[in-house]
């Protein structure tokens, strides 16, 4: 292994829609670099980074893959991530551990909702970023409208450095708009190229677009552009330095062009990569705290520092155990460590450290400052976590995950299996936390959420290949609610004599609704002894037992305000269980006389998609008693917003990839609870009631 320091690594994560060629390109990348020796096929499932049976069988990226190789000296991590929006929690945590995002687009697909679901992640983290334009081989192939749209939608700081020569089935050559040289590949996929000076019918077009560069590169530094206005020209050490700067700075955001499939302009992007992306160090300082506390603490990428990683991503490899990718933001990363789990206060013993290739694992000495490995065998540690040296504590916020988008209920099919089932799903959700898990015990149903039907798919069959349990998969039942819109009174009365000591309970109550949110409220309003004291509380407990179970449909009650204002009571058979029933009894007959309603969860939903797809996706959505809240113009894409009950939105996300030819994503969170439409709501008090009779007729 090559001996490096902080300013010699690049991090970078290869980011798009799906089928832009980011795995092609990755196996390219380590071709080029003699890191392999053959050049793998995603369709022959024989790519590093694609490993997996489930990617193999598929042939879809499904989780990220650590790869690197060395270039020029300087040592590259490139993260390959997933393209399609299932495992979207995979380009988020991968985006933690670089300093670079390569937006890879499909010149015949042009911008697609993916790039712009990753350009969006690229600017929350104010990372910056690269456009690799794929694919310049194919028949369609159209370059320029490609560039078009990336400025149009994303930046006018969108530049290209690069044009391709002989665009579609012919192409073999870039021209390098810095160099303004001509670079042609060898066709034996191995990166080779030979350079060659500009032909006269090129040389107009390049030197417009090299003085469009320089005046890009100046616009980004105020005192260059000082210089560039007064003596109409900048040298080209000035137009390096400064390019290189204002990648970092995010001011530029180069377009370069690739045949990943041909390996055609992957050692132009390796030279680039190394020459003008930031090193870790580069980028500056990064933003930590204290542990149990608000202050902010500035590191720096320094390998004399104290040792601080972040664990990005975990994996259980078969024969190997829990491997754990990481980020070493200060210090050098030792086996044999003892660092501090701030996330959970826990010690870890760091053990064999890899550097990875796929699940090709190299055993290495450390990782410094900057750089990214794979320790084994943590027991307490997660994706998310920061490890720091005892004396020197400090924490990273956490990875923060995109919200579910569809659940399913799940059951074993061998009884006596749930805690087999919750305890897998635990190990699977520490692994990827973008899908989660709830025993709901309301609806006595395990819940499982993630971001699309293949997503959990996935989960399902890892669930029973590493904790070797079935499950059958179901929909979730909806967590309806039960309020009241009137007033009413009612008493409660109950009275059993069945030979010695009876029971009695008498209690009048009041109930009206309270604004929502406010849940329930109970008042006691009992003057002059009617109800002792002692049975107030047992009145209240009944009530609360029968909020708890529902009286109209089997669904908790929120939102009233319960009063007790008389009753009676007998010195010798009143009893707290008499009172509590009393209390139930006649909470019930009020309720019922109150104008009771169901409500159901109403959930805001954001649907992004091409403009194409408007018409068919505005009528499914009011179909499913959605109401558009609005809708906002993004380029070539249109979002709508909508307010849709939970009852409606079952595996949405397969339907609205179906209307969208799979172009079309959600977002989904909670918004509020709200009226069950009368036919609806009466449907389902009239299965409860079904239920109902079916349990006591078997009772």
């Amino acid at each position: 292994m090559l001996e490096y320091r902080t300013e010699d690594i690049r991090n970078i994560a290869l980011i798009g829609h799906g089928d832009a060629g980011k795995t092609t390109l990755s196996e390219g990348i380590l071709f080029a670099a003699k890191e392999t020796k053959r050049f793998g096929s995603v369709t022959e499932g024989t790519t590093v980074s694609d490993y997996n049976t489930d990617e193999i069988e598929r042939k879809i990226s499904i989780s990220s893959s650590l790869l690197h190789c060395f270039w020029k000296n300087k040592k590259i991590n490139i993260l390959d991530t997933p393209g399609y929006m299932d495992f979207t929690g995979e380009v988020i945590s991968s985006l933690q551990a670089v300093e670079i995002g390569a937006i890879v687009v499909n010149t015949v697909s042009g911008i697609e909702v993916g790039t712009e679901i990753v350009w969006r992640y690229c600017e929350k983290r104010s990372l910056p970023r690269i456009f690799i334009i794929n694919k310049l081989n194919k028949e369609h192939s159209n370059f320029q409208k490609v560039v078009d749209a990336i400025i149009k939608q994303f930046s006018n700081k969108a530049i290209p450095i690069q044009i391709p020569v002989n665009e579609g089935v012919n192409f073999d050559s870039i021209v390098d708009i810095l160099t303004m040289k001509v670079i042609k590949g060898v066709s034996d996929k191995s990166g080779a190229v030979t350079t060659d000076p500009l032909p006269d019918n090129l040389k107009s077009k390049i030197e417009d677009l090299h003085l469009k560069l320089k005046e890009n590169v100046a616009e980004s530094d105020d005192t260059l552009l000082e210089k560039y206005l007064e003596e109409g020209d900048i040298s080209e050490e000035e137009l390096k330095n400064t390019f290189k700067k204002a990648i970092a700075d995010r001011k530029i955001f180069p377009i370069l062009v690739t045949s990943a499939e041909l390996n055609y302009g992957v050692n132009s992007l390796l030279d680039f990569i190394t020459e003008y992306c930031p090193s870790p160090k580069e980028l500056g300082k990064v933003t930590m705290k204290k542990p149990r506390s608000e202050e902010k603490i500035q590191l720096e990428y320094e390998a004399n520092g104290y040792p601080v990683l972040q664990i990005f991503k975990t994996v259980s490899e078969q024969h190997v155990g829990e491997l754990a990718y990481f980020k070493c933001i200060s210090g050098t990363v030792k086996p044999g460590m003892d660092l501090l789990n701030t996330n959970c206060d826990q010690i870890e013993r760091i053990g064999q450290i890899f550097s990875l290739n796929g699940n090709t694992r190299k055993e290495t000495a450390h990782i410094i400052a900057g750089d990214i490995g794979a320790v084994v065998k943590l027991k307490n540690s997660h994706t998310g976590d920061t490890l720091c040296a005892r004396e020197h504590p400090v924490m990273l916020e956490p990875i923060e995950f995109p919200s579910p988008v569809i659940s399913i209920a799940v059951v074993p099919k061998a009884k006596g299996d749930e805690e087999k089932i919750s305890g897998g799903l635990q190990m699977l959700h520490e692994e990827d936390p973008s899908f989660v898990i709830k025993i709901d015990n309301e609806l006595q149903q395990i819940i499982v959420s993630g971001q699309g039907e293949l997503h959990l798919d996935i989960v399902i069959k890892r669930l029973k290949q590493k904790s070797g349990v079935e499950v059958i998969k179901g929909d979730p039942k909806i967590p309806y609610r039960e309020t009241i819109k009137g007033k009413s009174k009612a008493q409660g009365r109950y009275k059993k004599q069945s030979g010695g000591r009876g029971q009695f309970g008498d209690a009048w109550i009041e109930i009206e609704p309270v604004e929502k949110g406010k849940g329930f409220e109970f008042v006691n309003s009992i003057f002059g002894g009617s109800i002792p004291a002692k049975y107030i509380p047992a009145v209240e407990k009944g009530i609360v037992d029968t909020c708890a179970e529902g009286v109209l449909a089997g669904y908790p009650i929120i939102d009233l305000q319960v009063r007790l204002f008389d009753g009676s009571y007998h010195t010798v058979d009143s009893s707290e269980l008499a009172f509590k029933i009393a209390g139930s009894l006649g909470f019930k007959k009020a309720f019922m006389e109150a104008s009771p309603i169901l409500l159901e969860p109403i959930y805001d939903v954001e649907v992004t998609i091409p403009e194409e797809f408007m018409g068919d996706v505005m009528g499914d959505l009011s179909s499913r008693r959605g109401k558009i809240q609005g809708m906002e113009s993004e380029g070539n894409f249109q979002r709508i917003k909508a307010r849709v009950p939970l009852a409606e939105l079952n595996k949405y996300s397969t339907v609205l990839r179906s209307i969208t030819s799979g172009r079309g994503i959600h977002l989904r969170k909670f918004y509020s609870y709200e009226e069950v439409p009368f036919e609806i709501a009466q449907k389902i008090v009239q299965e409860h009631s079904s239920k109902y009779k079916q349990r006591e007729e078997t009772e």
